[in-house]
């Protein structure tokens, strides 16, 4: 048995509610923020990058309570090389146990062009930021932005000024997703043995995904001697997304022969946080995703059965359990009672109080009374509908009848709230969920044009849920909306209007135009 403790330490750095909120519509509220953060501090996630206080009032705010409420890790706030954007991000983490201030410039020739800067007067800036950030907090974490597009000779030269002023982490981004796994072993390497200094910080890894060699870009920089790993849950973020938290984290435990590092993370808390994530930013998770994906653990092949029923190790590699999945999907009924339903939720990781509890199971009765068998996904989609936006935003759907079949126009009889004041109106469409589009935009007049509209049963059977998932645009804001209900057409109205109470949030908040930055 491998001593583990005895092994070199990988920190883990989650950026989920920084970067990962940046995946165009994935814009969480700030309770959901501050639920994440919370989880992630209790599932062992060593920093949390909180968010990038200069960005709005929302930002500094979540970053702010964020700090105030977590227990362990270390709360990080994103910064430019900039004095009031430093400055703003030390008021925001200032609160926390362990802050950090994470400050970044563009030194790739494509992005020193941006500010116009020469080499020298780029170089001079990051030696001011930097040493601004240290007088402020002793834990300064630098990046290079599109570090793998810098020349190699100037990338050493800033990351050495950025080591003299106090740095105590220097983070290598992959901003792009432009390397590959040989590259980012060789660039981390090459970096820790050319650089002075290089021995008394630790050197980061940020991968993006865009060529699907975040992950791998990850694990090589590791092994040439990286100690952190910066990541998000189910890989959110920008583009392609980011390296995926659990991916990392379990390829270090399951192949920890060949790389023997070790974490801080509690594998069992990865596929709650996982699907709450997923529901609070409206990204569902693919099901073939690694790990985390509903097929992960599933097998349909007689021969991966037949090798399943007589050793699991047969053709898996981990236990459901590892990861915090139910072996088994036990089925519920309407004749089940609220200990149960309690009971089961908790072994699909959902802890709710009593007053939470009241609420699912009243959703749940009228499930039941709709479904002969209520499985593990659907109350998984019961739950995330019971956190979502549904029933609590401006706009709330009262009522829905459609007219179909083989003549048109189809008909929608729809009624929303609005405010609390009720409105309703006929509309016709191509179908009924055009129709009941309309019927939605008649009411709620609004410009957000529709770029995405998918449809997928939870469970199998003609009485199985279907979950809708909406994806709108209004002026460079993107937005998702998510429903689940036994009725499609029901299902696409409220997703529809879940979207459109986002967008409305969307619309209140302020943000400078260069304020989002990748890193």
């Amino acid at each position: 048995m491998t001593d583990t403790a005895k092994q070199d330490r990988v920190l883990i750095f989650d950026t989920t509610l920084r970067d990962g909120e940046q995946s165009p519509g994935a814009t969480m509220t700030h309770d959901e923020k501050l639920e994440i953060a919370a989880m992630l501090d209790e599932m062992g996630v060593d920093i949390i990058e909180a968010g990038f206080p200069i960005a709005s009032e929302g930002d500094f705010a979540a970053v702010s309570d964020i700090a105030k409420q977590t227990q362990n890790a270390v709360i990080c706030g994103l910064a430019r090389a900039k004095t009031l954007d430093i400055d703003r991000c030390w008021e925001a983490v200032k609160h926390a146990r362990r802050p950090r201030i994470h400050t970044f410039i563009g030194t790739s020739p494509l992005h020193r062009a941006i500010p116009n800067l020469s080499k020298d007067e780029m170089a001079e800036v990051i030696h001011d930021t930097v040493t601004h950030a240290r007088n402020l907090c002793d834990n300064v974490q630098w990046s290079p932005m599109d570090a793998t597009r810098t020349e190699f000779d100037y990338l050493c030269r800033v990351i050495e000024i950025a080591i003299k002023a106090g740095a105590t982490t220097i983070n290598i981004p992959d901003t792009v997703g432009y390397t590959a796994p040989k590259e980012s072993a060789a660039l981390i390497r090459r970096l820790i043995e050319t650089i002075p200094g290089a021995d008394e910080v630790v050197f980061a890894t940020h991968c993006h995904n865009d060529l699907g060699m975040a992950t791998a870009n990850a694990l090589a920089a590791v092994d040439a001697g990286a100690r952190q790993i910066e990541c998000t849950i189910n890989g959110l973020g920008e583009r392609a997304g980011n390296t995926a938290l659990e991916e990392v984290v379990m390829a270090l435990k399951v192949r920890n022969d060949i790389m023997p590092y070790r974490t801080g993370i509690d594998t069992t808390k990865i596929m709650n946080i996982s699907r709450r994530v997923a529901a609070v930013s409206g990204f569902p998770v693919q099901y073939n995703k690694a790990i985390v994906g509903k097929n992960a653990f599933a097998h349909e092949s007689g021969i991966h059965q037949d090798g399943m029923l007589k050793n699991a190790q047969t053709f898996e590699i981990m236990r459901p359990e590892d990861v915090g999945l139910s072996e088994t999907s036990l089925v519920m009924g309407k004749h089940s009672g609220r200990a149960a339903l309690r009971s089961k939720l908790e072994n699909l990781g959902y802890t709710l109080g009593d007053n939470q509890l009241k609420d699912v199971f009243t959703r749940f009765k009228e499930l039941a009374d709709r479904k002969k068998e209520v499985y593990d996904d659907d109350l998984i989609a019961l739950m995330r509908d019971s956190s979502s936006d549904e029933g609590h935003g401006r706009i709330q759907v009262k009522f829905l009848r459609v007219i179909c079949g083989t003549e048109k126009p189809q008909s929608a009889d729809l009624t929303l709230s609005i405010d609390g004041v009720d409105h309703q109106v006929t509309r016709t469409g191509d179908g009924p969920v055009d129709a009941t589009f309309n019927a939605v935009k008649a009411l709620f007049p609004h410009e957000a044009r529709l770029q995405l509209y998918q449809v997928h049963a939870v469970t199998e059977g003609t009485d199985a849920q279907a979950t809708v998932s909406v994806r709108m645009e209004e002026n460079g804001k993107i937005v998702t909306g998510q429903s689940s209900d036994t009725d499609t057409v029901v299902a696409s109205a409220k997703a529809y209007v879940n979207a459109l109470n986002r967008l409305l949030v969307r619309r209140e908040k302020t943000r400078p135009d260069d304020a989002r930055a990748t890193v």
